[in-house]
């Protein structure tokens, strides 16, 4: 249990740990992770029986790496140490691990009971259920309750898991490694009880710091389906306008709409890129390496062809461009019609511009892919 000065509550959960310790007939340990207290609470989990050890970097995600690393069992449970969880009831959490070969295992409070008081009634009606729902939307989970602090695993479990992170977002980094690892995970009901002792959560800026690691690390929502629907919706525009102006209800749709066509498609292309870069990166450093779409990409890429595809779209481009600079020499440095001239000149820039990032992307993609050959 992570602990920052829980000198009111620390006593209790160490207590009840042991106490279910015992209920489980298993040896076991209650390991208190310090991350900086400044009050009794060392002393006070000490005394009880507890191994306390030293997390000098503060957050939560740090806490808990300290002490998974010390801790010696092979089912390893975790639970904050302000009271909210009775641990009396662990062996609630360690049976699926012993009798019905889950891997992970998840305390869930709304499956449970949340006795009054134990949550504001804006995280539990409105701030957990939210962000549950965006991560199982994005991750493909089911879970009812990704954010809860009360969860046990194997240690075997946990060395899949792969976990980095140092803050509050650890919580939805355990759950999101826990499916791209695909281990079996279940849920068990329990009971949240109102914390004791003063509470280190900030709502909003605890929220937010889940949600941009759940953006982070699903670059599918982030960049590639935006920015691919961005691209469809201007390719849309530039196809329908380039043989010349439309007329939808009356209204004239001139070659101006090009314009916003044109931004809507480089745009759109960039944060595509940029998407594929995130990828990659996570790929090729080993944080997603089970990446299909990427294992398909670098099991086929040729730098020297991802760039000569660039070049040949700038090329294209530049013809267009070459074509309208011989028609207005050949128009004695005028255009009798002038829209004539911009229509291609969009087409231009706009293949100019991709086939350039292209070719370069392609530079950046073949450094990623640097010294990872032997993957197979």
């Amino acid at each position: 249990m992570p602990c920052l000065n829980e000198e009111e509550t620390i006593g209790n959960c160490v207590r009840k740990a042991f106490e279910g310790i015992e209920r489980t007939g298993l040896p076991g340990e209650v390991i208190v992770s310090d991350n900086g207290s400044e009050d009794r609470s060392i002393e006070i989990a000490s005394s009880l029986g507890a191994r306390v050890i030293n997390a000098p970097k503060r957050g939560y995600g740090n806490a808990y790496l300290s002490g998974f690393a010390a801790a010696r069992g092979e089912y390893i449970v975790m639970g904050d140490s302000d009271d909210t969880y009775d641990f009396r009831e662990v062996g609630a959490l360690i049976k699926p691990l012993r009798e019905d070969g889950a891997e992970y295992v998840m305390g869930s409070r709304f499956a449970g009971k949340i006795l009054p008081g134990a949550m504001p009634w804006l995280n539990q009606h409105i701030g957990n259920p939210v962000l549950t729902w965006i991560l199982n939307r994005m991750f493909g989970l089911r879970a009812s309750d990704c954010h809860t602090g009360y969860r046990a695993f194997t240690r075997d479990a946990y060395a899949k898991m792969r976990l980095q992170t140092t803050g509050m977002e650890f919580a939805s980094e355990m759950v999101i490694n826990a499916a791209k690892a695909k281990l079996n995970v279940a849920e068990v009901p329990i009971i949240y009880y109102p914390r004791g002792g003063e509470s280190k959560l900030h709502r909003i800026r605890d929220g937010w710091r889940h949600l941009r690691f759940m953006l982070m690390y699903s670059p599918d929502h982030l960049f590639l389906i935006p920015g691919g629907l961005l691209f469809v919706v201007g390719l849309i525009g530039l196809l329908a306008l380039l043989p010349g102006d439309l007329h939808i209800g009356g209204h004239l749709i001139s070659f101006h709409f090009m314009f916003v066509a044109a931004l809507l498609v480089m745009l759109g292309f960039q944060i595509m890129l940029t998407g594929f870069y995130a990828k990659a990166y996570a790929y090729t450093h080993r944080f997603a390496p089970e990446d299909r779409m990427i294992q398909l990409f670098y099991r086929y890429f040729a730098l020297e062809k991802f760039v000569l595809a660039g070049v040949a779209i700038f090329l294209i481009g530049l013809g267009f461009d070459v074509y309208v600079l011989i028609t207005w020499i050949n128009q004695g440095f005028r255009y009798a019609n002038h829209v004539f001239a911009v229509r291609p000149a969009i087409v231009a820039l706009i293949l100019m511009v991709i086939g350039g990032q292209l070719v370069f992307s392609s530079f950046l993609l073949g450094i990623l892919d640097i010294n990872t050959k032997d993957r197979g």
